[in-house]
Parts: structure tokens; C-alpha cells; sequence
């Protein structure tokens, strides 16, 4: 029979912790077992987080996974794998928000929406920004994950999104999983190919930015085209 948190020792009731002193002051694990509500026989909510969490290295990597890969996990059925994705898919959202009031105004507005995300991938990823008139955010599309080649990006597939939103600008952002942001001739050519396809329909193609990882030998963890001349 599953526990429930209620059944769970006073000093393990994630619900009550939040009622007396606040959301900010519960781990990880006990975020979950809210979440949860129920472990599994044997197991507590709170076990079966700290269980998830050492599964996946952490709750970063924990919002990535699949839903195939969540329900791999005992205790985990397909209504509560696809509850929990939703849910960290509802806080990924809420980061972008602002840029749908503010405008994305440079390399540093993008890494700050996509960098975290695309840096823990190890394929690459090929996501485009879509933008009004104004440089906010209307749309954010992955066209593409896989190993990158020349043809990663089908610049009609990416127009087709753009017409869609009715979008004025676009982004277009890919990671390299390598962690060195530096552009192969393959980008260089990809980046080419977009601009002159959104020259052709009339929407301006804003930047290609290639994210990386942290390190002492890159000023940023990031490459820019349009920051280096290259659009």
C-alpha cells in the first residue's frame, strides 16, 4: 500500500513545511513528494524524489528527461511522468515570459533563455527564436536534433514556422554538445542559406547564435554571427 505524505513522520511532511514556513524551504526531494503525494509500496514520496534525483544527477538533468525515461522509473506511471513533464515544461515557459514584454536585444538575452537548456543536451539541437516587430518573443521551435551536418537545417521548414507566427525576426540558435561555441564552415554555410531565405520572404534574420559551455579560453560561452560580422 502506498504511503501517503500525511502518514509520513512530522519532520518529512513536505505540505505542512510549506504551510508553516514556506515553499523556498524545501529540498528538492520534498518538492517532488508534493508533487507525488504518493510513493510506491515500501517507499515514501520523499524517497522516491531523492530516488529520481540520484537517478538523474540532479534536478536539472531530472527536467530533461523523456516521459519514456521517467516512467522507466519505479513508482512512475505514464499519468505522473506526463504530469511531471508538463510541469517542468510550465517553468521553462515562465523563464521566457519576459521576453514577450521585453525585447531580446542581443546574444546575452538568448543564452539566458536557451543556454541552461541546451547546454545538458549531447546532440545537437537546432531551435529557432521567432520575433515580432518589436524583438519579442512569439514562438520557440526545435527544427532539428541529431548529429549536425550541412543539411541539420531546412531553411523552408524554418520559414514555414516563421510565416505561421506571423513573425517579423528570427534567431537561429543550435548547441554544440563538444562545449566549444567556435562555427564550423557548416554553420557558416547553414547561416548563409537562412539569411537569404528570409531575405527572399521578407522577414530579417536577426542572428545565429552557437552555444557552448563555460570556459577560461572563450570570452563567453557563446558564439554570435551577427556580433561577429558574419550576418
Amino acid at each position: 500500500m502506498a504511503l501517503r505524505i500525511k502518514d509520513l513522520p512530522e519532520d518529512e511532511r513536505p505540505r505542512e513545511k510549506i504551510a508553516e514556513k514556506g515553499a523556498t524551504y524545501l529540498s528538492d526531494a520534498e518538492i517532488l513528494a508534493v508533487f507525488f503525494g504518493t510513493g510506491r509500496q515500501g517507499m515514501s514520496a520523499v524517497d522516491l524524489g531523492r530516488e529520481m534525483i540520484r537517478h538523474f544527477g540532479s534536478l536539472r538533468n531530472l527536467s530533461r528527461a523523456t516521459v519514456e525515461e521517467l516512467i522507466a522509473i519505479d513508482g512512475i506511471g505514464p499519468a505522473k511522468a506526463a504530469q511531471l513533464a508538463a510541469v517542468f515544461e510550465f517553468g521553462k515557459r515562465l523563464a521566457r515570459e519576459p521576453y514577450r514584454e521585453e525585447s531580446i536585444t542581443g546574444p546575452e538575452d538568448v543564452y539566458s533563455i536557451m543556454g541552461p537548456d541546451m547546454q545538458l543536451l549531447d546532440q545537437e539541437s537546432v531551435r529557432v527564436i521567432l520575433l515580432n516587430h518589436r524583438k519579442r518573443l512569439i514562438h520557440i521551435a526545435e527544427v532539428f536534433r541529431g548529429t549536425g551536418n550541412e543539411s541539420f537545417c531546412n531553411p523552408a521548414e524554418v520559414l514555414r514556422k516563421a510565416l505561421n507566427h506571423a513573425s517579423s525576426a528570427m534567431i537561429l540558435v543550435h548547441n554544440h554538445p563538444s562545449g566549444d561555441p567556435s562555427p564550423s564552415e557548416a554553420d557558416r554555410r547553414i547561416t548563409r542559406r537562412m539569411r537569404d531565405a528570409c531575405d527572399a520572404v521578407g522577414i530579417e534574420f536577426t542572428d545565429h547564435i552557437i552555444i557552448g559551455q563555460p570556459s577560461e579560453s572563450m570570452e563567453e560561452p557563446y558564439f554570435s554571427f551577427r556580433e561577429a560580422g558574419l550576418v
